[in-house]
């Protein structure tokens, strides 16, 4: 009979160290996070060999999260100049490997900056896809005082279109709230120190670290996606998420910071 898999290590908020120096940082803001609860069969077939759905109360989960990039930098070189600040959006699930390490698996992500996009294909064999995109923020009326950036409320729009293929979108509207959320399934989601792919010949996980996130509730208020169908979700954007958070209006974001991908 076959070997039980190896239990999965323990979600936890504050990322672990890395293993290794730093080889790359990040800024990450403006973070909306939607997702849907899916059964773990019909993830499974899209994960690197090595791996396994990782599932939370029975069900695995799929994910479209858009946000902005920002600082990039390939250390300890300083940010490259002219990589600006982008928006990019992905679709990811979860997963887990037979040494127990949770991860990401993205099944497309779209980025702005041409560049970019190569260079994440080439080092880590990332599924990037070149997009255009739009960030729009819309301040409440009398959401808070102006010289107060916490204090102020509003909404969040993110508009894009694939540039290669069919040229699938997505267009998502959501309210940031201000309620604090940290939950076990808000840590399943987004407490993600890591990702595996599948790249040369051979499963990867890269692992990553940053500050714990700052997450609040959120209100959807239109989602029209062509993205979830074009990475093999095709009816999940037609139901409402299953979980919907964000990070908290104008705050300045988290600083991520990327170890050497290891063979898994």
């Amino acid at each position: 009979m076959p070997a039980d898999p190896i239990s999965a290590d323990p979600i936890s908020r504050v990322a672990p160290p890395l293993p290794g120096r730093a080889v790359i940082r990040q800024r990450w803001s403006d973070f909306l996070f939607l997702h849907w609860r899916i059964d773990p069969s019909e993830v499974a077939p899209f994960l690197p060999p090595g791996t396994r759905p990782d599932v939370h109360d029975g069900s695995a989960w799929v994910g479209l999260i858009p946000f902005v990039l920002s600082d990039h930098a390939f250390l300890p070189l300083p940010p490259v100049p002219h990589a600006g600040t982008f928006i990019e959006i992905n679709v990811r699930t979860y997963s887990v490997d037979e040494q127990g390490r949770r991860g990401v698996v993205f099944r497309s992500l779209d980025a702005e900056r041409l560049p970019s996009v190569l260079a994440a294909r080439a080092l880590f064999g990332l599924p990037y896809q070149w997009m255009r995109a739009t960030r729009t923020v819309t301040l409440d009326p009398l959401g808070g005082a102006p010289d107060a950036p916490g204090t102020r409320s509003g909404t969040l729009e993110y508009r894009a279109r694939r540039r290669t293929g069919t040229h699938p979108g997505t267009n998502i509207v959501a309210r940031p709230g201000a309620t604090p959320v940290d939950s076990e399934l808000s840590r399943f989601l987004t407490a993600r120190w890591g990702f595996h792919e599948r790249h040369l010949g051979r499963t990867i996980h890269a692992r990553n670290a940053h500050e714990p996130w700052p997450l609040v509730d959120a209100e959807l208020l239109h989602l029209d996606d062509g993205l979830l169908a074009a990475a093999g979700f095709p009816s999940l954007a037609r139901r409402a998420p299953d979980s919907m958070l964000a990070t908290p209006f104008e705050h300045p974001g988290v600083v991520t910071e990327f170890a050497a991908p290891r063979r898994a």
